[in-house]
Protein backbone atom coordinates (compact mmCIF):
# COMPACT_ATOMS: atom_id res chain seq x y z
CA UNK A 1 0.00 0.00 0.00
CA UNK A 2 3.10 2.21 0.97
CA UNK A 3 4.98 1.16 -2.48
CA UNK A 4 1.07 1.88 -4.29
CA UNK A 5 0.83 5.36 -2.08
CA UNK A 6 4.38 7.16 -2.95
CA UNK A 7 5.32 6.07 -6.66
CA UNK A 8 1.70 6.97 -7.26
CA UNK A 9 2.42 10.87 -6.25
CA UNK A 10 5.20 10.58 -8.05
CA UNK A 11 3.81 8.91 -11.65
CA UNK A 12 1.02 11.47 -11.52
CA UNK A 13 3.66 14.58 -10.92
CA UNK A 14 5.43 12.89 -14.07
CA UNK A 15 2.17 12.70 -16.19
CA UNK A 16 1.82 16.49 -15.62
CA UNK A 17 5.18 16.92 -17.41
CA UNK A 18 4.78 14.11 -20.09
CA UNK A 19 1.09 16.56 -21.09
CA UNK A 20 3.19 19.73 -20.88
CA UNK A 21 5.97 18.44 -22.96
CA UNK A 22 3.50 17.00 -25.58
CA UNK A 23 2.25 20.61 -25.33
CA UNK A 24 4.90 21.85 -26.61
CA UNK A 25 6.65 18.92 -29.04
CA UNK A 26 3.42 17.80 -30.51
CA UNK A 27 5.33 14.07 -29.89
CA UNK A 28 6.47 12.04 -26.54
CA UNK A 29 8.95 9.39 -29.27
CA UNK A 30 12.40 10.02 -27.77
CA UNK A 31 14.24 10.13 -31.76
CA UNK A 32 11.28 12.71 -32.18
CA UNK A 33 11.92 14.87 -29.39
CA UNK A 34 15.64 14.82 -30.34
CA UNK A 35 15.30 15.60 -33.27
CA UNK A 36 12.97 18.54 -33.02
CA UNK A 37 14.50 20.19 -29.53
CA UNK A 38 15.70 22.98 -30.75
CA UNK A 39 11.90 24.14 -32.24
CA UNK A 40 10.38 23.16 -28.60
CA UNK A 41 12.87 23.41 -26.08
CA UNK A 42 12.57 27.36 -27.85
CA UNK A 43 9.40 27.66 -27.07
CA UNK A 44 9.48 26.30 -23.59
CA UNK A 45 12.21 28.59 -22.85
CA UNK A 46 10.55 31.56 -23.70
CA UNK A 47 7.95 30.72 -21.16
CA UNK A 48 9.30 31.53 -17.83
CA UNK A 49 9.99 29.27 -15.41
CA UNK A 50 8.14 26.58 -17.71
CA UNK A 51 11.64 24.55 -17.79
CA UNK A 52 12.36 24.19 -14.74
CA UNK A 53 8.69 23.39 -13.84
CA UNK A 54 9.01 20.49 -16.54
CA UNK A 55 12.08 19.48 -14.75
CA UNK A 56 10.90 18.86 -11.67
CA UNK A 57 7.64 17.12 -12.67
CA UNK A 58 9.44 14.67 -15.37
CA UNK A 59 12.44 13.96 -12.01
CA UNK A 60 8.98 13.10 -9.90
CA UNK A 61 8.42 9.86 -11.29
CA UNK A 62 12.16 8.68 -11.77
CA UNK A 63 12.54 9.75 -8.28
CA UNK A 64 9.53 7.98 -6.90
CA UNK A 65 10.27 4.73 -9.18
CA UNK A 66 14.04 4.52 -8.08
CA UNK A 67 12.84 5.37 -4.15
CA UNK A 68 14.93 8.63 -4.06
CA UNK A 69 14.30 11.42 -1.41
CA UNK A 70 11.82 12.22 -0.19
CA UNK A 71 10.08 8.83 -2.04
CA UNK A 72 12.23 6.74 -0.88
CA UNK A 73 10.55 4.70 2.14
CA UNK A 74 8.35 2.47 0.26
CA UNK A 75 11.71 0.47 -1.08
CA UNK A 76 12.83 -1.06 2.46
CA UNK A 77 8.90 -2.10 3.28
CA UNK A 78 8.81 -3.58 0.00
CA UNK A 79 10.70 -6.36 0.84
CA UNK A 80 8.31 -8.42 2.48
CA UNK A 81 8.45 -10.33 -1.24
CA UNK A 82 10.20 -13.85 -1.38
CA UNK A 83 14.27 -13.53 -1.83
CA UNK A 84 14.17 -14.48 -5.70
CA UNK A 85 11.50 -11.49 -6.08
CA UNK A 86 13.51 -9.11 -4.28
CA UNK A 87 16.53 -9.74 -6.14
CA UNK A 88 14.96 -9.21 -9.72
CA UNK A 89 12.40 -6.20 -9.05
CA UNK A 90 13.91 -4.48 -5.92
CA UNK A 91 17.68 -4.85 -6.84
CA UNK A 92 18.50 -5.55 -10.37
CA UNK A 93 15.06 -4.18 -12.67
CA UNK A 94 12.12 -2.59 -11.42
CA UNK A 95 13.72 0.27 -9.31
CA UNK A 96 16.23 0.83 -12.43
CA UNK A 97 13.61 1.98 -14.63
CA UNK A 98 13.86 5.55 -12.97
CA UNK A 99 17.51 6.24 -13.53
CA UNK A 100 16.49 4.56 -16.94
CA UNK A 101 14.37 7.37 -18.08
CA UNK A 102 16.77 10.31 -16.36
CA UNK A 103 19.19 8.41 -18.80
CA UNK A 104 17.12 9.00 -21.87
CA UNK A 105 16.14 12.58 -20.79
CA UNK A 106 19.48 13.95 -19.89
CA UNK A 107 20.58 14.26 -23.82
CA UNK A 108 17.56 16.79 -23.75
CA UNK A 109 18.42 18.81 -21.17
CA UNK A 110 22.09 19.14 -22.04
CA UNK A 111 21.05 20.11 -25.30
CA UNK A 112 18.76 22.84 -24.00
CA UNK A 113 21.61 24.07 -21.26
CA UNK A 114 24.64 23.75 -23.23
CA UNK A 115 23.89 24.55 -26.81
CA UNK A 116 20.62 26.35 -26.59
CA UNK A 117 21.58 28.75 -23.75
CA UNK A 118 18.07 27.76 -21.64
CA UNK A 119 19.80 28.43 -18.43
CA UNK A 120 17.00 26.82 -16.70
CA UNK A 121 17.24 23.59 -17.82
CA UNK A 122 20.57 23.33 -15.42
CA UNK A 123 18.23 22.71 -12.67
CA UNK A 124 17.17 19.45 -13.93
CA UNK A 125 20.78 17.82 -13.56
CA UNK A 126 21.08 20.05 -9.86
CA UNK A 127 17.95 18.53 -8.93
CA UNK A 128 19.59 14.80 -10.08
CA UNK A 129 22.95 15.15 -8.37
CA UNK A 130 22.08 16.75 -5.17
CA UNK A 131 18.87 14.46 -4.49
CA UNK A 132 21.17 11.19 -5.55
CA UNK A 133 23.81 12.55 -3.17
CA UNK A 134 21.38 12.92 -0.45
CA UNK A 135 19.46 9.73 -0.61
CA UNK A 136 22.96 7.84 -0.82
CA UNK A 137 24.01 9.60 2.15
CA UNK A 138 20.63 9.16 4.24
CA UNK A 139 19.49 5.57 2.99
CA UNK A 140 23.55 4.72 3.97
CA UNK A 141 22.96 5.64 7.70
CA UNK A 142 19.60 4.34 7.94
CA UNK A 143 21.20 0.92 6.21
CA UNK A 144 23.51 1.09 9.17
CA UNK A 145 20.62 0.70 12.28
CA UNK A 146 18.48 -1.41 10.60
CA UNK A 147 18.18 -5.29 12.01
CA UNK A 148 16.23 -6.87 9.07
CA UNK A 149 18.71 -8.70 6.81
CA UNK A 150 16.70 -7.59 3.88
CA UNK A 151 16.16 -4.32 4.74
CA UNK A 152 19.63 -3.79 5.15
CA UNK A 153 20.18 -4.76 2.06
CA UNK A 154 17.51 -2.55 0.84
CA UNK A 155 18.61 0.50 2.39
CA UNK A 156 21.52 0.19 0.88
CA UNK A 157 20.08 -0.48 -3.10
CA UNK A 158 18.62 3.29 -2.23
CA UNK A 159 21.88 4.15 -1.54
CA UNK A 160 23.64 3.20 -4.13
CA UNK A 161 20.64 4.48 -7.15
CA UNK A 162 21.83 7.41 -5.46
CA UNK A 163 25.30 7.16 -6.83
CA UNK A 164 24.19 6.18 -10.41
CA UNK A 165 20.95 9.81 -10.21
CA UNK A 166 24.41 11.41 -9.06
CA UNK A 167 26.65 10.08 -11.89
CA UNK A 168 23.50 11.28 -14.68
CA UNK A 169 23.51 14.27 -12.69
CA UNK A 170 27.02 15.36 -12.65
CA UNK A 171 26.89 14.95 -16.41
CA UNK A 172 25.33 18.53 -17.24
CA UNK A 173 27.30 20.24 -14.67
CA UNK A 174 30.22 20.89 -17.25
CA UNK A 175 30.66 20.53 -20.87
CA UNK A 176 32.81 17.49 -20.82
CA UNK A 177 31.75 15.33 -18.59
CA UNK A 178 28.21 14.21 -20.34
CA UNK A 179 30.29 10.69 -21.85
CA UNK A 180 31.96 10.50 -18.44
CA UNK A 181 28.66 11.39 -16.37
CA UNK A 182 26.32 9.36 -18.68
CA UNK A 183 28.98 5.77 -18.45
CA UNK A 184 29.25 6.16 -15.26
CA UNK A 185 25.99 6.31 -14.16
CA UNK A 186 24.99 3.73 -16.37
CA UNK A 187 28.17 1.27 -15.73
CA UNK A 188 26.95 1.41 -11.82
CA UNK A 189 23.56 0.48 -12.86
CA UNK A 190 24.53 -2.68 -14.46
CA UNK A 191 27.17 -3.78 -12.03
CA UNK A 192 24.98 -3.33 -9.25
CA UNK A 193 22.34 -5.31 -10.58
CA UNK A 194 25.21 -8.50 -10.14
CA UNK A 195 26.26 -8.16 -7.27
CA UNK A 196 22.92 -6.68 -4.84
CA UNK A 197 20.76 -9.68 -6.86
CA UNK A 198 23.37 -11.82 -5.84
CA UNK A 199 23.18 -10.30 -1.90
CA UNK A 200 19.49 -10.64 -2.25
CA UNK A 201 18.90 -14.36 -2.98
CA UNK A 202 22.06 -15.16 -0.52
CA UNK A 203 19.79 -13.46 2.19
CA UNK A 204 16.96 -15.23 1.13
CA UNK A 205 18.95 -18.69 2.17
CA UNK A 206 20.34 -17.19 5.28
CA UNK A 207 16.42 -16.30 6.40
CA UNK A 208 15.31 -19.51 4.87
CA UNK A 209 17.96 -21.50 7.03
CA UNK A 210 17.62 -19.28 10.17
CA UNK A 211 13.83 -19.24 10.12
CA UNK A 212 14.28 -14.86 11.13
CA UNK A 213 14.58 -12.15 9.57
CA UNK A 214 16.60 -10.58 12.22
CA UNK A 215 20.34 -10.20 11.72
CA UNK A 216 20.51 -10.26 15.90
CA UNK A 217 19.00 -13.80 15.40
CA UNK A 218 21.77 -14.85 12.97
CA UNK A 219 25.28 -16.19 13.59
CA UNK A 220 27.91 -18.89 12.67
CA UNK A 221 26.45 -19.85 9.37
CA UNK A 222 29.56 -19.85 7.92
CA UNK A 223 29.61 -23.53 9.09
CA UNK A 224 26.22 -24.95 7.90
CA UNK A 225 25.96 -22.25 4.89
CA UNK A 226 29.84 -21.94 3.26
CA UNK A 227 28.44 -21.58 -0.36
CA UNK A 228 26.21 -18.92 0.59
CA UNK A 229 28.94 -17.70 2.71
CA UNK A 230 31.40 -17.23 0.04
CA UNK A 231 28.92 -15.44 -2.66
CA UNK A 232 27.96 -13.36 0.10
CA UNK A 233 31.52 -12.01 0.38
CA UNK A 234 31.73 -12.19 -2.79
CA UNK A 235 29.01 -9.79 -3.82
CA UNK A 236 29.49 -7.92 -0.13
CA UNK A 237 33.46 -6.49 -1.10
CA UNK A 238 31.91 -5.81 -4.84
CA UNK A 239 29.15 -3.49 -3.22
CA UNK A 240 31.74 -1.66 -0.50
CA UNK A 241 33.42 -1.11 -3.31
CA UNK A 242 36.84 -3.16 -2.85
CA UNK A 243 39.42 -3.65 -6.00
CA UNK A 244 39.55 -5.80 -8.12
CA UNK A 245 35.67 -6.43 -7.76
CA UNK A 246 33.55 -4.69 -10.17
CA UNK A 247 31.97 -1.91 -7.79
CA UNK A 248 35.15 -0.20 -7.14
CA UNK A 249 35.60 0.38 -10.67
CA UNK A 250 31.67 1.77 -11.19
CA UNK A 251 31.84 3.99 -7.74
CA UNK A 252 34.94 4.69 -8.72
CA UNK A 253 34.13 6.25 -11.96
CA UNK A 254 31.00 8.08 -10.27
CA UNK A 255 33.55 9.32 -7.61
CA UNK A 256 36.11 10.58 -10.46
CA UNK A 257 33.63 12.58 -12.84
CA UNK A 258 32.02 14.09 -9.22
CA UNK A 259 35.61 15.79 -8.21
CA UNK A 260 35.46 17.29 -11.63
CA UNK A 261 32.15 18.80 -11.56
CA UNK A 262 31.74 19.34 -7.71
CA UNK A 263 33.68 19.60 -4.91
CA UNK A 264 30.53 19.50 -2.06
CA UNK A 265 28.88 16.82 -4.20
CA UNK A 266 32.38 14.73 -4.29
CA UNK A 267 32.59 14.94 -0.44
CA UNK A 268 29.16 13.84 0.63
CA UNK A 269 29.61 11.00 -2.39
CA UNK A 270 32.72 10.41 -0.43
CA UNK A 271 31.71 10.11 2.87
CA UNK A 272 29.06 8.12 1.67
CA UNK A 273 31.07 5.41 0.47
Amino acid sequence: LKALVVTGLGDMLMLGGILLVYFYAGTLNFLELYATAPTWLAAMGASPGMVILVSLLLLAGPLGKSAQFPFHEWLPEAMAGPGPVSALIHAATMVKSGVYLVARLVPLFYYAYWVAGIDAAAWFFHVTAWVGAFTAFLAATQGLVALELKKVLAYSTVSQIGYMMLGLGVSGLAPGLLLDGYAAGIFHLVSHAFFKACLFLCAGTVIHAVHSFYMTDMGATRKYLPVTWGFTLIAALSLMGVPPFPGFWSKDAVLLVTIDASWPLFVVALVTA
